[in-house]
């Protein structure tokens, strides 16, 4: 690690010196797509440079963006010249669009992001870890105005400061220009990003001159009203109605409350289901607005979506609160949350209460966390976070856990650690990781030790108590200016790793070759073999990973799978196992896209013979009425087949569900949305668990 430390602080990492002014207008530009007169006194960034496919090259085609600001909100225009490649627009498949990044803290680590597509569609969102993750929960309230003509697009974007939270008084913010051309998938960025970065953050150019005057915030109320209807065998059928409602207020542009009183979390947008064969739960993303609402600040730091090579202390797991029992939620009483930003603080506090559930034996809890961070070193922080639950003086769960993130440049180390409390336990754990590149040689290692005693399984996500376990992997990492590969990054890992309750290491070996080529298309396959242990069996590990990724005519393909030689903890023995899986998108017309997701398990018993194949697919098709309304309608079912017997192949659960969704006005919606999930029964037959039926309204008020 000593040697990694050293590779990190020799690294200097250069943020870019591209500036634009943000001039003052007493004529605000009518947000239409038009370009009209006031823009042209506005100053402009137009020397873009391509990122993709061919890096630090001059784009194929001229963009030109306009910044203007007045006391209420920030404008912007670009002017997206097509000379050589016509304008694309689709609803439902790969088209043009511009995306903006503006760090109004001048945190060089986090930032708001504002999508708009040709076809009008909008997305927005905030990036975390200095670009490497992406929350797409976030919503602000913005316009946008898109023109398209034969030789270029013009795209018009107005966001009012009391829309976004930043630091008064602030001079200069962060900004990030970016143009995707999906006529020949290419990607182009104001300052330099080489391909083996994300956009980060902390590369961003200067907005100078920025000066907020806007006095009113927002306040934003969210009713929710339910029909449910419950069937458990033949006599247990009941419908209950219930509403909720949530709230959002900005108090100043540094301070917010969330609250929501007796919300109904009702799985509207379901889990997907995953075989799980290890003796590790399955980690469920968060769905629920509350919870998500400003966890930039409640998250621990991370190396991004897609590394995957290290395992954070999570010592605050949101869907631990309201959780799931045998499908059924435990309800949610109320939550109030607060959080705070400064220039190098942040504050944030949430505390929740769930009612008892008789039927699982769940009682009363009382839930409570409280973070604070701290920026140091330009874009690097320091934090801690308090995490607990309780019952009674007798029955609780706290953790605290203290963490670091350095950065330079694409280089980042991350170190946490935690202690627990549970009843009458205590216990321990730390963790680390390093990224970073040496020249051309892409290194990612991580280490973790975790106490036996270690336990937040009330209140976070950390389930492997007495696990020991270092990895890594290195390799060269080329680019390529002409050829038909883009990247290509090859190289050996090794893995050590003693498994909780054993008292003998496994020492794998592997190999990863990931090659990404000019149009797009890429696969990945990772292969590792080595003395293993656990469940106290000594065997030879080995496994072989494929996936693949491409984009055919705008739509979209990914397939890969999985074999392993390991324990298979849902029949406790040693065995083969299988998995594979496919993704495919298809544009019928431009209003209506059919989807569908798909996942095979295979498993063997001790003598080699097929046990079981577990199958789900998931046909989806989604009707865009136009870029503010959309219909999506979905079926997931899950099907199980005795060893190869595909005519006794039984479906054993489906989750038939529709959702409408209409943006009327910025950040106010109206949901309709049903669920009606089966499950077999004894008997063999399709029974009905539950039907949901739910109406969401979300207005927003402000004064």
């Amino acid at each position: 690690m000593q040697f990694l430390l050293i590779c990190f602080l020799t690294m200097i990492g250069s943020s870019s010196d591209k500036v634009i002014e943000a001039r003052f207008t007493d004529t605000p530009p009518r947000i239409d797509g038009i370009i009209e007169e006031v823009w042209q006194t506005a100053d402009s960034a137009y020397d873009f440079v391509q990122h993709s496919p061919y890096e630090k090259s001059e784009p194929t085609e001229k963009t030109i963006v306009y910044l203007l600001q007045d006391e209420e909100n920030l404008y912007i225009a670009y002017r997206c010249y097509a000379e050589t490649n016509k304008p694309i627009a689709c609803l439902t498949a790969d088209e043009d669009h511009i995306i903006i990044g503006i760090d109004p803290f001048g945190s060089k680590s986090q930032a708001y992001f504002f999508t708009v597509y040709a076809s009008g569609i909008r997305q927005d969102g905030l990036v975390y870890d200095d670009g490497r993750t992406m929350d797409h929960s976030w919503e602000g309230v913005w316009y946008r105005g898109v023109r398209l003509y034969d030789d270029h697009t013009d795209y018009e974007i107005k966001i009012p400061f009391k829309s976004i939270r930043y630091k008064k008084d602030l001079k200069e913010w962060g900004i990030q220009f970016h143009r995707y051309c999906a006529a020949n998938r290419e990607t182009a960025f104001w300052t330099e990003i080489p391909l083996h970065e994300d956009p980060m953050v902390s590369k961003y150019g200067s907005l100078k001159g920025i000066n907020p005057r806007s006095t009113g915030y927002y306040f934003e109320l969210y009713p929710e009203g339910f029909v449910r209807n419950d069937r458990h065998g033949e006599f247990e059928d009941t419908t209950k109605l219930s509403g909720s409602v949530n709230f959002k207020w900005d108090i100043t542009p540094q301070t917010t409350i969330n609250a929501t009183v007796f919300p109904d979390f009702a799985q509207i947008e379901s889990d997907p289901f995953v075989l799980n064969l290890s003796r590790y739960p399955t980690y469920l993303r968060e769905q629920r607005p509350f919870f998500l609402e400003g966890m930039d600040i409640f998250r621990m730091p991370d190396f991004g979506d897609e590394r995957g090579f290290y395992d954070k202390l999570d010592i605050f797991y949101t869907r631990r609160v309201g959780k799931s029992l045998n499908a059924e939620v435990v309800p949610i009483i109320g939550g109030l949350k607060a959080t705070h930003k400064t220039e190098k603080w942040n504050f944030g506090i949430l505390g929740a209460y769930t009612d008892s559930d008789s039927a699982h034996s769940e009682p009363e809890r009382s839930f409570g966390v409280f973070r604070v961070k701290r920026k140091i070193l330009k874009n690097s922080g320091i934090g801690m976070l308090f995490s607990g639950t309780a019952v009674n003086k007798d029955s609780f769960n706290y953790a605290l856990g203290f963490d670091g993130v350095f950065r330079s440049g694409f280089n980042q180390v991350i170190m946490q650690a935690a202690i627990s409390q549970r009843n009458d336990k205590s216990g321990w754990a730390v963790s680390t990781g390093y990224l970073g590149m040496v020249k051309n040689f892409l290194i990612l290692s991580a280490a973790e030790v975790v106490n036996d005693s270690f336990d937040v399984s009330d209140i976070g996500f950390v389930p492997w108590a007495g696990l020991k376990k270092l990895n890594l992997t290195m390799g060269p990492y080329r680019t390529y200016k002409k050829s038909f590969l883009k990247t290509l990054f090859y190289g050996p890992s090794f893995i050590v790793v003693m498994e909780p309750g054993e008292e003998e290491a496994s020492l794998l070996g592997g190999v990863t070759f990931n090659p990404n080529f000019r149009n797009n298309w890429g696969f990945n396959i990772e292969g590792y073999v080595g003395k293993a242990h656990e469940a106290d069996t000594n065997y030879t590990y080995r496994s072989i990973n494929l996936s693949s990724w491409g984009n055919i005519l705008g739509q979209y393909l990914n397939f890969g799978g999985d074999y392993e030689y390991k324990y298979n903890y849902r029949r406790n023995y040693l065995a083969n196992s299988l998995s594979s899986w496919f993704r495919i998108g298809y544009t019928i017309i431009d209003n209506i896209a059919l989807s569908i997701n798909g996942n095979e398990w295979f498993e063997w018993d001790t003598t080699g013979n097929l046990l079981a194949i577990t199958s789900t697919a998931m046909p989806r098709v989604d009707v865009r009425f136009n870029a503010d309304i959309m219909l999506s309608i979905f079926d997931q079912m899950v099907f199980d087949t005795p060893e190869t017997e595909w005519g006794e192949t039984n479906l054993i659960s489906n989750r038939l569900g529709a959702l409408f969704s209409w943006n009327f006005k910025p950040k106010s919606w109206i949901y309709i949305a049903v669920n009606d999930y089966n499950i077999e029964d004894e008997n063999g037959q399709m029974e009905v668990f539950n039907r949901v039926a739910a109406v969401k309204a979300k207005y927003l008020l402000y004064f």
